[in-house]
């Protein structure tokens, strides 16, 4: 108890000294898992609604894919990336491997599922005369799309803090797909890890404590947002 007391302690103090190494790691980590869920947001919440809404032959398929990738280990995506953005990978001449860019299109597969997922649950559930309304007053297509998103907007928004939460606390694709580099891809999970195991417990307490508040930040917003779709 002594040690995780004195860890905190000394966490706090790096934290309000303004721990260069610390600061990097944590706007790192906010770029990166903000721009692989403004990418998702931009592919999944069209197909969510167009999942929803439009009927084909494989429909519920489709979707029942989407809801398995919702629960993806973040190491299997990880190990798929590895694979494609390595040398003998197809998109290996990119050198996406051990790039920042190269965490933001794993997280950005991480986040496509959960975004389809939830958008598509939230449209389904609207009330039917939703879009026979906005047919009958002559809408365009677009239009009653963003009808529906406009009903549905609070499922869209748990959807995209969802994947947010989900993208900035994990470690399996930032560790195989980033390499952990200083300055370069290191990011607030695997700056934790490294730095724990190192044995400079305060500095990953420090790292560890950031990552818990902005999680804890997104599921608050997400438990608000809950209540206020109930």
């Amino acid at each position: 108890m002594q040690l995780l007391w004195d860890g905190i302690c000394e966490a706090m103090r790096l934290v309000l000294a303004g721990d260069r190494l610390i600061l990097a790691a944590a706007l790192r980590t906010v770029f990166i898992s903000s721009t692989a869920v403004a990418l998702a947001t931009l592919i999944g919440v069209p197909l969510g609604v167009a999942l929803a809404r439009i009927k084909f032959v494989g429909n519920h398929l489709v979707v029942l894919l989407f809801r398995v990738g919702m629960a993806l280990p973040t190491v299997f995506v990880g190990m798929v990336c590895y694979g494609l953005f390595s040398r003998r990978g197809i998109l290996g001449p990119l050198e996406l491997l051990y790039s920042p860019w190269g965490i933001i299109c794993g997280e950005l597969l991480l986040a496509i599922p959960i975004i389809v997922g939830i958008t598509h649950g939230a449209v389904s559930a609207l009330d039917p005369r939703v879009g026979e309304t906005a047919w009958t007053l002559g809408a365009s297509p677009v239009r009653r799309g963003l009808t529906y998103l406009s009903e549905a907007r609070i499922g869209v928004m748990l959807a995209i803090l969802t994947a947010f939460a989900r993208c900035v606390s994990e470690l399996g694709i930032a560790m195989m797909v980033g390499g952990n580099i200083k300055d370069q891809t290191r990011t607030l999970a695997t700056a934790t890890a490294l730095e724990t195991s190192k044995g400079e417990f305060a500095r990953g307490m420090a790292m560890g404590t950031i990552l818990l508040v902005v999680a804890l930040v997104a599921t608050g917003l997400i438990g608000g947002l809950s209540r206020e779709r109930r």
